[in-house]
This record gives structure tokens, sequence and C-alpha cells, in this order.
């Protein structure tokens, strides 16, 4: 019961940063969020694993920097721009297809052990609920302030989907080729940072007034976004998955959608209208259909569910 309960904590806090981040915007931009964030969640990291991982090749650094620059710069941009236009509910379910996008990148480099009937059933009906969120988000029942351009802001999150997807395929490399889960997550926050630098340069704007970037729940959004979302639950999902098994713990991300959606309509007022709450419900089923044949797959051979590492593809948020 208590990795089944870290699994839990796990996805809610991921479920809730989509939230955080949205509280966030209100006060600083999408680039400085995401750069404030990832500078606590990295130095938290080294608290973590102090010591530096050690290169079994040096052409491998390529992976790591591929993995900051797709799984770092890019899809954490995209999200945080894509909040500033739609819901963080549209955001939070859009995202979550991305397992999707995983398993049809890696049937293209060779990998076809997720694709079968029961997959291509799943995405099909995961695509409607995902247009039925988004139609739904950005219709007059549901309009709402949080979303100023829901079109451009539900293309913006299907993006960062399948970024993650090509984000999780290099860090399945990078654990084929046997780099623990910290050291190796640390690398990447590096590399991803570093990227970070130059559109803080460009796009970030001028940092609010201390008065206003020093507020208590500022404060505690960037501790909760960079300490907890990002560096404790790293840590921490890689638990569950040694003790319950890829194919339970996958089953727990399903929830992040719901999570999400539930804490946009209780903390930030969006709506959750009875056609949002249909495109939630086809979104999670077609993600556990999709899921259907592989699992059982892995219940004879002890394979993994799905072609990407399991201790990084589940951190959507």
């Amino acid at each position: 019961m208590k990795y089944h309960l870290i699994a839990f904590v796990t996805v809610a806090v991921w479920g809730l940063t989509f939230v955080s981040t949205k509280v966030l915007l209100a006060s600083f931009s999408p680039v400085w969020i995401l750069f404030l964030r990832f500078v606590v969640g990295f130095a938290a990291l080294w608290v973590l694993c102090p010591r530096l991982l050690k290169l079994k090749q040096r052409r491998h650094e390529w992976l790591f920097v591929a993995a900051g620059l797709s799984g770092i710069t890019f899809y954490y941009l995209m999200e945080n721009v894509a909040l500033t236009y739609t819901t963080a509910t549209a955001a939070g379910v859009i995202i979550a297809a991305s397992p999707l996008f995983t398993a049809l990148l890696s049937a293209v480099l060779g990998d076809r052990r997720a694709i079968n009937p029961w997959f291509f059933t799943g995405f099909a009906v995961a695509m409607a609920g995902l247009v039925v969120v988004s139609v739904a988000t950005g219709g007059p029942e549901a309009s709402h302030e949080a979303a100023t351009n829901p079109a451009l802001g539900d293309l913006l999150a299907l993006g960062a989907a399948f970024v993650w997807a090509v984000y999780s395929v290099i860090v399945q490399r990078i654990s084929d080729l046997g780099y623990e889960t910290l050291g190796s997550t640390k690398r990447i926050f590096f590399w991803g940072l570093l990227f970070i630098v130059p559109a803080v340069a460009l796009f970030a704007g001028p940092l609010p007034a201390p008065d206003v970037a020093f507020q208590l729940q500022n404060l505690l959004n960037f501790a909760f976004l960079g300490l907890v979302a990002s560096a404790a639950c790293f840590a921490i999902w890689g638990f569950s998955v040694k003790h319950l098994g890829p194919t339970v713990t996958t089953t727990y991300i399903y929830m992040v959608p719901a999570i999400t959606a539930t804490a946009s309509a209780l903390i930030l007022g969006e709506p959750f209208t009875a056609t949002i709450f249909l495109g939630l419900v086809l979104t999670i089923s077609g993600l556990c259909l999709s899921q259907k044949g592989s699992a059982g797959k892995a219940a004879k051979t002890g394979e993994p569910t799905a072609p990407a590492s399991e201790e990084h593809t589940a951190d959507l948020g």
C-alpha cells in the first residue's frame, strides 16, 4: 500500500502543476517560470545527488543534450505558453496523451511492442476525447478569461505532447545504456537550463516588482514546481516502478487529467461542463485501451508496457 500511495501522490502532484503554473502566469512570463522552476529543481537534485555522472562514452553527451533541449526547454516552454492561451483543464488533458505519441514514434524507430489493434482503438477514442475537450473549452458554454485563444493554446499543448514523446524515446536510450535516474536527470536539467538562458535574454521580459515576485503565493508555487514536482517526484516515482512494476504504476498516470480538471475548477474557477467531462472520460478510456494489448504481453513476458523509460515518461507536469 505504501508504494501505491507514493504513485498516487506523485500523479496528484503532476496533475496540480498545470494549476500552479497558471497561478504564476498572473505575475511572471512563461519563460521566467520555466527558468526559475528548473533552477530550483536543479539545485534540489544537486543536494539529492551531489556526485557528477560519469559518462561511459563521450558521444553519449549528445543524448543528454537532446533530452535537455526537448524535454526541458521545448516541452515546458510550449506547455507554459499554451497555458497563457487555454485553460489548465484543456492543457492537462491534451498533454496527457503523450504516451500515444511515444508509442507511435517508437514504432517508427523500430520498437513496435505497443502497437496492436487495442492501441489504434484507444488512440482513436483518446483523440476524439481531445477534440471534444478542445471544442468545449473554446465554446460559448465554457467561455472563461483563462482561455484567451483556446485553439492556439490547444495546438501548443498538442505540440508539447509530441515533444515529450521525442524526449521519452531519448531517455529510453539513456536508460538502456545503464545510466541511473537521478544522475541522468540532473545532467538533463543542466542542458535544459543552458538552452533556456538565451530564451530568457530574448523573450522573458522584465521580472515583476519585488513586492509581487516575493508574494508568499508565488514563492510557494515555485517551491512546489521546483522542489516537489521537478526534483522529488523524479526521485520517488522510481520506487513505485521498482516495487509495483511498470504495468500497475503506469495506470496511475491516467488520473492526471482528472486531477487537473478537478483542481482547475476548484482553485481557478475554470468551467467544468458536461461536454468537458465527456471529453475527459473519452481521453482516459482511450489511454487505458491503448495499453490493453501491451499490458497483457508484459504480464506474460515481463517486459515494460511502454517503449519509453517508466521512470521518466510519466512526468507530464
